[in-house]
């Protein structure tokens, strides 16, 4: 007998008629969503507080530079080695969390996190503001992946989407008011402020966290692959100081050392990977196809868009003038058209599936940034806006995606491996990304003018925007695939 939709029916029950002794029905459960309202909510602050800081320095850069004694561009090593310090210790998190459990290591990240950021408050020379920096992305390692794989543990599959579009929310919001706050502080107080404001947000997340976070753990985890770790955070570490190194007069044979040892490195990982019982990165997920393509298509993406905010704050402040406030305040277009596609994001996906949205979308990317180059010290602010507006909508759109699509065909139990897998190679992107832009705008930069610094703006962003257009290629290696909606 077919079921019948009764909810569009007339109620024409006769409550007289039932027997007092008929069981009543259970009241209907919550979904998840409602029931881990207060997780979803640590978990954006917490992506919020990593991208914030992730940003916020990009605006402060030349007052930073020039109260350390710096070039601008030599701040890079400031940038990149904080998010290579994301990626090379998230990979532990999995086995800290089966070891420590969940609510342990996200409080423990917090707090070292908050700690980092004091320490750069207080740094007074470029190699101490390194160091500190370091010790956020110790904390900050952790703050990403656990909270994705707490999410994936709690959230049902069908809402996952929705929970994470809320979720990267907050961490664009943070990555957009980032440049605003840190202008704002830079003009009117001190650059030193743009790190010492994670220590109260830092001490709520702590409390935060006791109450809402679920303690996920094994019984007995097994032993930490140290030499992996090892082998893996080296070949890392040697990639970006072999990038570090490229430009500079004389150093194309310690650029060559570098790249071999890497390789040599990475080589010896994969061998240990198929020879270990529990890799610290197990490379057998890639045999998933959204697991790979998620992966791969992550690293050509950013490695195209993560130095954007860089090149767009020294256009700004040096080519155009413009005092850091401003430069912060053109970032917050790119918060409103990040926000009004978030919407339509599942929809979106539902519809069309991840690899058509993905493939479009990257090319839509990548003409984007491109479109950049046709900015001058001339150019109207709200036109400016606009383009600005327009990239953080395509970025969205492509962030989300992205984020998704490597668990939409995993088993729950690979969930932590994945988030990890998928947090890595999202820094390590991030940080070649960060080094490639600052090597393109020295390249290209013929004088330290404010006109050298528009033209060599307009040639890297071009650059950049080839290198997006190569993740379409790898998008379009997908089947159809769309997230699970029942």
């Amino acid at each position: 007998m077919p079921l019948e939709d009764v909810s569009t029916r007339p109620d024409t029950t006769d409550v007289s008629a039932i027997p007092a002794d008929r069981p009543a029905l259970a009241p209907a459960q919550p979904s998840s969503r409602v029931r881990y309202r207060g997780l979803i909510w640590l978990v954006a602050a917490a992506f919020f507080m990593q991208a914030l800081d992730s940003t916020i320095v990009n605006t402060a850069v030349p007052a930073i530079a020039g109260a350390l004694r710096v070039t601008p561009l030599s701040m890079r090593t400031a940038l990149t080695c904080y998010v290579l310090t994301l990626a090379v210790f998230i990979p532990m998190s999995p086995w800290l969390c089966d070891r420590f459990g969940t609510r342990r290591v996200f409080g423990g990240a917090i707090l070292v996190f908050s700690l980092g950021s004091l320490l750069c408050g207080v740094a007074q020379t470029l190699p101490q503001l390194v160091m500190a920096r370091i010790v956020q992305g110790l904390g900050g390692a952790a703050l990403m992946p656990v909270g994705r794989y707490v999410l994936v543990r709690s959230i049902d599959r069908q809402e996952f989407v929705k929970s994470m579009t809320t979720v990267a929310t907050f961490g664009l919001l943070g990555s957009v008011f980032g440049p605003l706050v840190g202008g704002a502080l830079v003009e009117f107080t001190s650059w030193r402020l743009i790190f010492l404001i994670n220590v109260p947000v830092g001490i709520l997340g702590l409390l935060l966290n006791r109450r809402e976070m679920p303690d996920y753990r094994l019984d007995r985890a097994h032993r930490f692959d140290t030499f992996g770790f090892m082998l893996f955070a080296g070949a890392s570490a040697l990639c970006l100081m072999a990038a570090e190194t490229i430009g500079g007069k004389g150093h194309a044979a310690a650029v060559t050392g570098y790249a071999l040892g890497a390789l040599v490195l990475a080589v010896l990982y994969v061998r240990h990977s198929r020879r270990t019982d529990h890799p610290v990165t197990d490379l057998s997920l890639l045999k998933v196809r959204s697991v790979w393509v998620s992966l791969a298509g992550n690293l050509f993406t950013r490695l195209g868009v993560s130095g954007m905010y860089l090149l767009l704050v020294l256009f700004l402040q040096i080519g155009c003038g413009w005092s850091p406030l401003a430069a912060g305040m053109m970032m917050v277009p790119q918060a409103i058209g990040s926000i009004s596609v978030k919407p339509f994001i599942d929809r979106l996906l539902t519809h069309f599936g991840y690899r058509r949205l993905l493939l479009g979308n990257t090319i839509a990317v990548s003409v984007v940034l491109c479109s950049f180059s046709l900015l001058s010290p001339q150019t109207p602010p709200w036109l400016i806006a606009g383009f600005v507006y327009v990239y953080g909508a395509v970025m969205s759109l492509q962030y989300t995606s992205m984020n998704t699509l490597a668990y939409v065909e995993l088993d729950v139990k690979h969930a932590s491996m994945a988030s990890s897998m998928a947090s890595t190679a999202q820094y390590l992107s991030m940080s070649f990304g960060i080094a490639l832009a600052s090597l393109l705008m020295a390249g290209f930069l013929g004088s330290r003018s404010a006109e050298g610094y528009v033209w060599a703006f307009r040639w890297s962003v071009i650059v950049l925007g080839m290198v997006t257009l190569a993740g379409s290629w790898i998008f379009g290696r997908l089947r159809e695939t769309r997230p699970a909606t029942v």
